[in-house]
């Protein structure tokens, strides 16, 4: 908990120790040489596989350096926590469609939250991708590494970081990262599995509606993906709106259209349901190796 405190009251620090995951990976990506399928497959293994290694191993020396000092440890895992910028960048969107400039917040929705074209959103669509990428982002902004925090201490949780980081950078279907992608993309999937489920019942606990638990598998299985539906269609029947992708996926088709007002009201929903599910995760998993 004081690590998540820490995020939220100081902020992202400078310079981010994941600019220099990015980097590493980004070496990797630039040095692949492969021109078949598998070679790139290979190639993309090795670059995951290799910077989670040497991340791991330096997170695991500064593990035994924080031993004297138990609280320590968790205080190095605050960079890979990352609660409080997904909670400013929906505060600034909404700020924007309260001040009526639609533009603006079309603009800030692409550049922090969603990789889909804004451009046309109207202010219901731009509020829904919002609550969207807030419950989605929930995962691997907090849960997931705090999990694996729990699990296996700052290695863990800068392992699943790295791989998280290097999904985001190349693990999409393109042309040119069909194959090398793939290995980050398989692995982000794995270890988000239990998480993503784990984050969208907390969600529904926090909302005070575990009545709606039997209907989210259900709506979890209309988004693409193994992970992203559980905490989406979560928020989406906590909050009792339709939250869509247009011609992608609709989620609580029965729910009304979503509105500016429900971005700060998810924003206090995830604040809440990341206590629950720390609070879950603790109980579950104790206080960490």
């Amino acid at each position: 908990m004081a690590c998540l405190l820490a995020d939220l009251v100081l902020g992202e620090p400078s310079p981010h120790p994941v600019r220099g995951i990015g980097a590493l990976l980004n070496a990797g990506k630039r040095r692949r040489r492969a021109t078949s399928p598998w070679g790139a497959f290979l190639e993309g293994l090795l670059v995951v596989g290799g910077t989670a290694a040497l991340v791991g191993a330096g997170a695991a020396g500064v593990r035994r350096l924080a031993q004297p000092v138990p609280a320590l440890e968790g205080i190095l895992l605050k960079p890979a926590l990352a609660l409080g910028a997904l909670l400013e960048a929906g505060d600034a969107v909404h700020g924007a469609l309260e001040a009526g400039d639609l533009d603006e917040a079309r603009r800030l929705t692409a550049w922090h939250l969603v990789s889909r074209d804004t451009a046309h959103l109207t202010a219901s669509q731009v509020s829904s991708a919002v609550v969207e990428s807030l419950s989605e982002n929930l995962v691997d902004s907090v849960v997931a590494p705090a999990g694996y925090f729990l699990l296996g201490g700052l290695p863990a949780a800068w392992i699943y970081r790295t791989v998280n980081t290097a999904d985001a950078l190349f693990g999409y279907r393109s042309e040119e990262f069909e194959w090398f992608g793939k290995p980050a993309a398989r692995a982000d999937d794995l270890l988000n599995l239990a998480p993503a489920r784990w984050t969208g019942a907390a969600i529904l606990l926090a909302a005070g509606r575990p009545d709606l638990l039997p209907r989210l598998p259900r709506e979890a299985r209309r988004a693409q993906g193994p992970n992203a539906g559980w905490p989406m269609a979560a928020a989406a029947l906590a909050l009792g709106v339709r939250l869509e992708k247009p011609g992608s996926y609709v989620l609580n088709e029965r729910g009304r259209p979503a509105n500016p007002g429900d971005i700060p009201r998810a924003t206090g929903l995830l604040r809440r349901a990341t206590a629950v599910a720390l609070a879950g995760l603790v109980t579950t998993l104790g206080h960490g190796p």
